[in-house]
């Protein structure tokens, strides 16, 4: 078995053995909030989360610090302090742990954020690196923002294009079997420079600043449509989205096309999806273009009726997602491909 673990577990053997629950906790282990939030009692909180990287293998270290400093920055946090857990395998050489670490420093740099602790270790039984990262931040209580605050009537906006972290990671794990199906050397380059836009730290915070977004989300593991279901979820509502407002590049495009994926359920780290007052959805989407960054609405926000997600395809059909959960394509691909 490969992926998160199912909501039900979740319920049943997590949220329910958290130990002593602490009152200035507003935001705790929960389906859809990936940050915890924390009362500081001064007129600000502390958001705290923690992610693993497990299914890239050439960018782990930047993907550590970037997937980890999305979910702080969603709240509308500045990411300013890290903590890495480095898993190495016993036969790591010397030229590996300088390639993550230089990874981790660049990465680091970019977002104006300090490695503060940590630990490494090699590990038995693994036959490739991983890494879990915590990142911290504090922002002013009144302006943190929840996934679960969508309102009834929100335009859905989401940034860039779909799939990015799941295009680089096919340019670079999969790259063989890519080859083998036609697709260019090209192509796959520019696949994986990909790599550099995973970071949603910029949109997340100027979103927030103007006070714009009633909830944001970084959607990983599901792509799209996995971090849609998040939203709803958390939120209680039922959003509903069309696949042709959905920007996708020719390379994520090309690239799923030759290993039948679908790009809506391939991690989308790098993708900026919010909800926003449906009159202020224009306003938001011209501030993100001022700024360089590529965003588009592709959906609405419902009360929670027919499912989490209603998307309709591009042929015309309608698909219902009532679950939680939505399996991503690079997990498909790892037991079908790497086996």
């Amino acid at each position: 078995m490969v992926g998160k673990l199912s909501p039900s577990f979740l319920s049943k053997y997590v949220f329910s053995r958290i130990g002593v629950k602490d009152p200035s906790v507003i935001v705790g282990p929960s389906i859809g909030e990936d940050s915890a939030i924390i009362d500081l009692h001064d007129g600000r909180v502390l958001v705290a989360h923690v992610d693993p990287i497990t299914g890239a293998v050439e960018f782990l270290g930047w993907l550590a610090v970037h997937i980890s400093c999305n979910d702080v920055a969603v709240t509308g946090a500045k990411p300013q302090w890290l903590l890495s857990v480095l898993y190495l395998p016993e036969n790591a050489s010397e030229e590996l742990i300088d390639k993550i670490t230089k990874q981790i420093d660049s990465a680091a740099k970019e977002l104006g954020s300090m490695i503060v602790g940590g630990h490494s270790e090699y590990t038995p039984g693994l036959n490739r690196p991983l890494i879990s990262m915590t990142a911290l931040g504090i922002v002013d209580k009144d302006k943190a923002v929840r996934t679960g605050g969508a309102r009834v009537g929100d335009a859905i906006i989401m940034t860039k294009t779909a799939a990015i972290e799941g295009t680089a990671i096919l340019s670079t794990d999969f790259a063989d079997q890519l080859l083998s199906k036609g697709v260019s050397h090209d192509v796959i380059k520019r696949g994986a420079e990909f790599i550099r836009k995973v970071s949603v730290v910029k949109e997340a915070l100027l979103l927030a600043k103007e006070g714009y977004a009633t909830s944001m989300h970084d959607p990983t593991e599901g792509g799209i449509l996995g971090g849609l279901t998040e939203i709803a979820f958390a939120s209680n509502k039922t959003i509903e989205v069309w696949e042709e407002k959905i920007p996708v590049a020719e390379e994520t495009e090309v690239m799923a096309k030759a290993l039948n994926v679908d790009i809506l359920k391939l991690i989308s780290s790098g993708v900026l999806v919010a909800a926003v007052p449906k009159a202020l959805a224009d306003e938001a989407v011209s501030l993100l273009r001022k700024h360089g960054i590529k965003a588009s609405i592709i959906g609405l926000v419902h009360e929670h009726k027919h499912g989490l997600v209603v998307l309709h395809r591009k042929d015309g059909r309608k698909e219902v997602y009532d679950e939680v959960y939505v399996e991503d394509e690079l997990v498909r691909l790892w037991k079908e491909l790497k086996r």
